[in-house]
């Protein structure tokens, strides 16, 4: 794998090149961003994946009051449909893709536009629905729009400043583009982190001046849901088979075995849209896990199957600064 990231090494200097050159266009205002009435908080990343864009969208949800009237806007990555869609719980993962299609079974009541134009989504946002707030799912590299806020997502085991691009690396935009966001959140942060190891990712990241940095952690529920609810603590004594379609599942395979859990695990490639043959593979299997975002594809075609959820806890009262900085309202002191 070394070997091949090396050779691939003069592709990755023209792909950042070409992005050195895109983004100018916009630093010029040769290429136009458009800024919206509407206070638009941007949540992505710089990497192609794997930083947790999904439950830091699910984390505000939860945490931005109901007296802010709330709108979500995502491209729906992996649908088959290309039309603008307003989401409901009944639409499926086709329909809309399999992060929005979890978003909804989660938030049903939740305002979710689906569309690959943004600019047109927000718009038809504010002339139909005139929201408080509209949250832009991985839209920090979509520079036709220029957000309120910009949150941009890292994890601690793979810094932003220690990759590089695709496809030596990781990075589909550049380092400097980091400067864009309001805070950075470095995500899949020990639990126990030190404020020594804190520095450590400080002098690293080397922040802008003003630029906020948040440490957050995951948190698996150990109550599993689906076909059948169940504690994870059930699973001790009855082998069973693991599903992922992420970028990164290293850390739920970590979790689980920390659990003294014994079992198989079947990795799949990100968004992997999982086959007929592939789905009567895993009705075979008596007891089977997956992740929500792979339950939210397939899960209504396995009886045998639950799911495990995740989210971001922030560190040291990090969620509490986190909404001061986004300028909401909390309706709890601390979180």
């Amino acid at each position: 794998m070394r070997l091949l990231r090396i050779l691939a090494f003069p592709i990755a200097l023209l792909y950042g090149m070409a992005i050195y050159i895109r983004n100018a266009l916009y630093d010029w205002g040769l290429f136009r961003s458009r800024e919206f009435q509407t206070k638009t908080v941007s949540v992505g990343n710089l990497s192609v994946g794997g930083t947790g864009k999904t439950p830091m969208i699910e984390w505000l949800i939860k945490h931005i009051p109901s007296s802010y009237k709330l709108a979500v806007v995502t491209r729906g990555y992996g649908r088959k449909s290309s039309v603008p869609i307003l989401a409901d719980p009944e639409h499926t993962s086709e329909d809309i893709g399999d992060e929005p299609k979890q978003l909804i079974t989660r938030f049903p009541d939740l305002c979710l536009r689906i569309d690959g134009d943004r600019r047109r989504a927000i718009q038809w946002l504010e002339e139909q629905v005139k929201p408080d707030i509209i949250l832009l799912d991985d839209a920090h590299q979509h520079r036709r729009i220029r957000p309120s806020l910009g949150v941009l997502l890292t994890t601690y085991d793979n810094l932003y400043t220690e990759d590089y691009f695709l496809p030596t690396g990781s990075l589909r935009d550049s380092r400097r583009e980091a400067r864009r966001a309001a805070c950075i959140v470095v995500t899949k942060c020990p639990s126990e982190m030190t404020l020594q190891k804190q520095q450590e990712v400080l002098r690293k990241l080397n922040p802008g001046k003003g630029q906020e940095v948040f440490f957050a952690t995951l948190q698996y529920d150990e109550i599993l849901h689906g076909a059948k609810t169940l504690s994870i603590h059930e699973l001790r004594d009855r082998p069973f088979t693991l599903v992922t379609g992420i970028a990164q599942p290293k850390p739920l395979a970590s979790f689980l075995r920390s659990k003294g859990l014994d079992f198989k695990h079947l990795k799949y490639a990100d968004h992997h849209q999982f086959s007929e043959k592939e789905v009567e593979k895993f009705k075979k299997i008596v007891e089977l896990l997956l992740t929500e975002k792979d339950y939210a594809r397939v899960g209504h075609l396995l009886p045998n199957a639950s799911y495990i959820r995740i989210a971001h806890k922030f560190l040291e009262e990090g969620g509490s600064r986190f909404l001061d900085l986004l300028g909401i309202k909390k309706q709890n002191a601390s979180i």
